[in-house]
């Protein structure tokens, strides 16, 4: 089994002020100390960046669709512009062409991107490991911490695996 990590939206409209998403400081480490293991392991890294519409806080080429941390030089980088990130065929192909049959997703926001990515990736036919304490949204009629814990019930029931961020491995 070969495993890829999926870092959904990272972007600095979510993780710094003005606008971030609750307990974005803990959010960074989580997604830093994933990237970290992944990095260890020389796993494959995709960073999927949102283009969002004109005026929207992920407007691409303004300060907050900028990436939070820097890819380096074998990581990929896609943009998408919907929910699920296979709209863009770049991601599928790129898992293909290096034979990547496990996913570990983690990022923005749960209840939209991270759900809809990891369901695009179960009807792909790929082993979906969702990075739990790793993703998150914004108050939304809930609290973000149980909107977050909805979107993993959900997930779970269709075929994801949520495993706590600091227990994932890159296999």
């Amino acid at each position: 089994m070969t495993t890829a990590l999926l870092l959904i939206d990272v972007q600095r409209d979510m993780l710094d002020p003005p606008n971030p998403v609750p307990g974005h400081a803990e959010i960074r480490r989580a997604l830093e100390c994933l990237l970290e293991s992944a990095r260890d392991a020389r796993a494959f890294v995709i960073y999927v960046q949102n283009d969002g519409s004109p005026g929207d806080p992920d407007e691409p080429h303004t300060p907050g669709w900028d990436l939070s941390f820097s890819p380096l030089r074998d990581d990929l980088v896609i943009r998408k512009s919907r929910a699920d990130s296979f709209t863009n065929e770049a991601l599928g192909e790129a898992l293909a062409s290096k034979r990547i049959d496990r996913v570990v997703v983690a990022g923005m926001q749960s209840n939209y991107c991270i759900s809809a990515t990891c369901r695009g990736a179960l009807s792909r036919g790929l082993k979906v490991v969702l990075a739990s304490g790793a993703h998150a949204t914004y108050d939304e009629g809930m609290s973000a911490s149980a909107i977050a814990d909805r979107v993993e019930e959900e997930l779970v029931k269709e075929g994801a695996e949520v495993v706590p961020f600091t227990r994932i491995e890159f296999i």
